[in-house]
């Protein structure tokens, strides 16, 4: 056997070569913003968990700043539970009536937020727990049809200066989806919103979405028809064309909405994958679908 293949089989060699790959990466990315939606499986399953917390250490330490924003479904719906509060859903949303609403700024505040806070730690970063309450971090407004769904909200306005703060002490800020209205009224606002918006109020460079699918499908049915890379315009077309569909419509219109106002681009990656976060970022060829401004542009 050559020595050139001894040294492929080497399992020192491959870990050497994987680094080696990861080098131009990490050197793009020191001091730039990554903002991270974390959702799905990734954040039930302990052992996906416990990666996606390391994968979040790993950016905090090559220099790139991540940040974290994070919904809670399956665990409001648990507590629901357990107060006997029917959880119901209208087009896709929550419907947020005032003990609902309680209820979720308890779970999603209080509970799912400081646990990934106490995980990033625990990891060996430095992250502190946000909502859009404090610093008046986002302003809320009711959602049109908020007379059917109660207080849920969508952004109205990001103030950044509480994150930069933390971002510049080396933090990692973790944001749940509650905040409120001029009137200080609470609202429930979907995860993947709210990182889009704090993307493109901050000029990330990054903003990826962990999802429970492989990426945008050609066949939602055969992950072998992934589209890796595609632009604003081809991602509208596939929306047009019912190819993107069902859930994966928001989140791809939440992508062209915070690339048009300044990221550089946006990932939607299978959580379910370990290591998501590190396989698209510091790889050649990733594992996800990134979406960019056009086809000229080099993220």
């Amino acid at each position: 056997m050559s020595s050139e293949n001894l040294l492929n089989q080497d399992p020192a060699n491959t870990r050497v070569r994987v680094l080696s790959e990861a080098l131009p990466y990490i050197q793009q990315f020191a001091g730039r913003t990554i903002v991270i939606k974390y959702g799905g499986a990734a954040m039930k399953d302990s052992s996906l968990k416990d990666q996606v917390m390391r994968d979040i250490v790993f950016l905090s330490c090559v220099g790139a700043r991540p940040i974290v924003v994070h919904g809670g479904g399956p665990e409001i719906n648990s507590w629901l539970g357990k107060l006997k509060i029917e959880p119901q859903f209208k087009d896709g949303l929550r419907v947020t009536d005032a003990d609902t609403m309680e209820v979720v700024e308890m779970v999603l505040v209080g509970r799912v937020n400081k646990e990934i806070v106490a995980l990033i730690n625990q990891a060996g970063g430095a992250a502190v727990g946000l909502c859009g309450k404090d610093g008046n971090l986002i302003t809320a407004r009711p959602v049109d049809n908020s007379a059917d769904v109660g207080f849920v909200g969508e952004v109205s306005s990001v103030d950044t200066r509480v994150i930069e703060t933390l971002l510049k002490g080396g933090y990692v800020p973790v944001i749940s989806s509650v905040a409120v209205d001029q009137n200080g009224q609470a609202y429930n606002i979907n995860a993947d919103t709210v990182a889009g918006e704090i993307a493109a109020a901050l000029g990330a460079e990054k903003l990826i979405l962990l999802t429970d699918t492989a990426g945008i499908l050609r066949d939602y049915k055969d992950p072998s028809t992934l589209i890796a890379k595609l632009d604003i315009q081809q991602a509208r077309e596939l929306i047009n064309d019912g190819i993107v569909a069902g859930g994966m419509i928001p989140k791809v219109n939440c992508c062209v909405r915070s690339l048009a106002q300044g990221v550089h681009a946006a990932h939607i990656l299978d959580g379910r994958v370990p290591h998501a976060l590190l396989l698209e970022v510091f790889t050649n060829q990733g594992i996800g679908s990134m979406i960019v401004a056009s086809e000229f542009s080099k993220s």
